[in-house]
Order: C-alpha cells, then structure tokens, then sequence
C-alpha cells in the first residue's frame, strides 16, 4: 500500500501545481488536519479539508508563478515524506522555500499533514534518517 500512498502524494503535489483544486481536494479526507511549521503565518492547525484548501489557495495566490519540485519522496508505511522547494516569482521578492513534509494516508487519502524545515526533522518523525532513507530508494 505504501507505494500507493507516494502515488497519491505525487497527485496531490501535481494538482496544487496545476491550482486544480478538485483534484487536490479529491486526495484529502473530509476531516485532513494540516500543522505548518510554527513560524509560518497563519500557522495553524488547520482542520477539514476546506480550511487546507483555503491555506494553499491563498499560499498560491502570494505570488505570480508558483512552481513546486519535488526533491524526493520516500515511503514509511501508511505515511509519506516528501521534501520540496517551492518557488515563487511576482508581487514582491521571488521566494524559494525548501520545506518537507509527512502526510499521513488512510483509504487512500490524507488525514494529516505535518511540516518541517528540516528534511532530516521529517523523516526522524516516522522514524527514519537520511542514511536509511536513500538506501530503501
């Protein structure tokens, strides 16, 4: 099933680039609860699939041309890590913002979403270091 989960995370990430919020919405459950890091406004928690979408829409709509890469996704069981950069350009400084994330998957949708500045944060909190994490890769 892990496998699955990182395809449904790629997804997700895909349809945020695309601003298709159908598609994204359609990889979260009902109920998703997402915990930005502490320093990031509007840090949150934040609870339901519509106060999640309302976060990334108006993260998006912060500059002109939003890009999401993603470095790397690694699976840990019924929960992903996935380690990103995003960039920003327009409406003020050009951002890029290198950020990860674990989200936590149940019947093939999200239900939690945590993230952390620091890739090696992320994978310790599913138990993992970036030694292991590139040797199951």
């Amino acid at each position: 099933m892990s496998h699955e989960n990182v395809e449904i995370v790629r997804a997700a990430n895909e349809a945020w680039s695309r601003g298709d919020w159908d598609g994204l919405r359609d990889t979260y459950d009902p109920d998703v609860v997402m915990r930005t890091v502490d320093e990031w406004p509007e840090a949150g928690p934040h609870f339901g699939r519509d106060a999640v979408l309302r976060f990334f829409e108006q993260l998006r709509a912060t500059w002109d041309i939003n890009e999401l890469e993603t470095i790397s996704l690694t699976e840990a069981g019924d929960r992903v890590v996935g380690h990103y950069v995003l960039h920003g350009v327009g409406r003020g400084p050009d951002a890029r913002i290198d950020v990860s994330n674990v989200v936590t998957l149940r019947r093939g949708r999200a239900i939690m979403i945590e993230y952390f500045w620091n890739h090696a944060d992320a994978l310790e909190a599913v138990g993992l270091s970036e030694q292991n994490a590139h040797a199951g890769s």
